[in-house]
């Protein structure tokens, strides 16, 4: 059972659904198979608590 963690910034629900929904079906076509075998866990970080480039995303 393929376990998917995606770390991001926060999102709208729409958007979550549609990349579940994206990654599962693209374990299922590489790996056959099913659907039900594959788990997809976002974990989403405030903009305030992650940066880049010595800047906080909620600076940007």
């Amino acid at each position: 059972m393929p376990i998917v963690t995606v770390q991001q910034g926060p999102r709208t629900v729409e958007l979550k659904r549609d990349l579940v929904r994206k990654i599962t079906d693209a374990f299922v076509d590489a790996y056959q198979i099913p659907a039900e075998t594959v788990q997809v866990w976002i974990h989403e970080v405030p903009t305030d608590s992650w940066g880049a480039a010595g800047t906080l995303t909620a600076d940007k």
